[in-house]
């Protein structure tokens, strides 16, 4: 079992405050199965489920999925979800040892993107493909996106992405902070993730607990709220 701490952004400020507005401050996952990497997973909203996914085991192509049930308070796996979702298509040199998740609103897909291994600020991009449970390596995408005006102390190791609706966004935490993350938007014209556009470029977390591993990230938009995302030690 784990649980993730839940942070929310404090309109008209740059911060994601802890337990901010209401906001559940800790919630179980439960039920994963045994082999659940913990280590390399997402969130996303899709506008009616809140959703976590982890890969299972060692695997580069198979993840499992968990969704919010309100009535428990719990994410549950396999709960209004697909259990065990395939990734197909990658290439060669995508890195599997994180991967961020995002719903996509304007065309009703969900999205799942990898880094190219050695050159973190390449994705590759893959869409869910209804008709056969996979997703698939540019279906319905951009197959690959660039990452540009990175600050040189980036973690790309924790990062994270969202879609707001109107601009779809990628974070990435500052080298050697807890507190500290950057903010990148999509711009259509260059087709490229860039720093600060659209986008406030430094967000700071607020009240941080102290049993949270800071590893690593998760972040949504979901009815009307940004979220970020620890998990538990």
């Amino acid at each position: 079992m784990s649980s993730v701490n839940q942070f929310a952004y404090v309109p008209n400020t740059s911060t994601y405050k802890f337990a901010y507005g209401g906001s559940i401050p800790n919630m179980a996952v439960v039920n994963m199965p045994s082999d659940t990497n913990w280590a390399r997973w997402a969130m996303l909203n899709d506008g009616e489920y809140y959703r976590l996914y982890c890969f299972k085991g060692s695997s580069a192509d198979t993840l499992y999925q968990a969704a919010f049930n309100p009535a428990t308070s719990k994410y549950e796996y396999g709960y209004h979800s697909i259990p065990e979702l395939k990734i197909t298509g990658a290439p060669p040199d995508a890195d599997a040892s994180s991967l961020a998740m995002l719903y996509d609103s304007s065309t009703r897909t969900y999205r799942l993107y990898l880094r190219r291994l050695g050159a973190p600020t390449v994705l590759y991009q893959f869409g869910f493909n209804r008709a056969t449970n996979h997703y698939e390596y540019g279906y319905n995408s951009i197959p690959t996106l660039n990452v540009t005006g990175a600050p040189p102390d980036t973690d790309f190791h924790r990062w994270s992405m969202l879609f707001d609706g109107s601009t779809y966004r990628l974070y990435a935490f500052k080298v050697g902070s807890v507190d500290t993350f950057y903010q990148f938007g999509y711009n259509p014209q260059t087709q490229a993730y860039q720093y600060g556009h659209d986008s406030i470029p430094v967000l700071t977390l607020v009240g941080t607990p102290a049993n949270s591993n800071l590893t690593s990230m998760a972040m949504l938009f979901g009815q009307g709220d940004y979220r970020f995302y620890f998990q538990t030690l």
